[in-house]
């Protein structure tokens, strides 16, 4: 979980040029990033945690966010500005680990929203679904990029919003995320067709386009999640 050098001046130019106007007048276009989702997608493309040619780079997507924003702002009456979170998890004793990773995002100017991982529960789609719907009810809302392949989870609101005249985009891996593929109202963008975000190609594998040899797909979690997720049950039937 690294992250590379904060983005040039230039790129900080941009920013400020995009923000325009009062604060009133000014519309959003945000970007809300599912750290746990996306982790557990590469793991799966990779077979194992991620070195760092593979780790995302955030100041990549930073630009590119800003440069969607520029376009998005074409012809636009008021200014646009983006805005992009990082939803992650936090399991007991790795703060130490994971806080240079979030102070570096916070760094390139990413906000993190970040929660304890506490059971198999706590997982951050619901303040990512808050987030968005917050944004949305405050109005000024001009375009959203959901980087997730959890369709359980965003497609119907995302959909919804796209149907109101929001510019909707789903981030993360084209074999995770078919539900965004394949729907006629909501734009899909690969990872790694996005300038810079991987140093290198990833070893992907499509169940479409299978080696001779054929080819391992590793497992999305261990075998003793099961039994976490079972002790979990267990504990809320007890309290109930």
């Amino acid at each position: 979980m690294s992250i590379s050098e904060a983005p040039p001046d230039h790129v900080l130019g941009v920013a400020e040029l995009l923000e325009q106007g009062s604060s009133a007048d000014l519309r959003r276009v945000l970007l809300v990033w599912d750290a746990p989702n996306l982790d557990m997608g590469l793991g799966a493309i990779l077979g194992g945690r991620p070195t760092a040619a593979y780790r995302p780079r955030f100041d990549a997507l930073g630009r590119w966010l800003l440069g969607r924003t520029a376009e998005l702002s074409v012809g636009a009456s008021n200014g646009l500005e983006p805005e992009a979170t990082v939803f992650t998890n936090i399991a007991p004793g790795s703060a130490d680990v994971v806080r240079p990773w979030v102070e570096a995002l916070r760094n390139v100017g990413f906000a993190v929203f970040a929660k304890p991982k506490i059971d198999e529960d706590s997982d951050v789609d619901a303040d990512m679904l808050a987030h968005i719907a917050l944004r949305a009810r405050e109005g000024g809302l001009a375009g959203i990029m959901v980087a997730s392949a959890d369709g359980q989870a965003f497609r119907e609101p995302l959909e919804k919003l796209a149907a109101e005249g929001v510019a909707v985009s789903v981030l993360g891996f084209r074999e995770h995320a078919s539900w965004a593929v394949a729907s006629a109202s909501l734009e899909f963008v690969d990872l790694e067709d996005i300038p810079g975000v991987f140093r290198e190609p990833l070893p992907r594998v499509s169940l479409d386009s299978l080696p001779d040899e054929g080819a391992w797909l590793q497992p999305f979690r261990p075998l003793s999640a099961l039994l976490v997720s079972r002790s979990g049950d267990a504990a809320r039937q007890g309290v109930s």
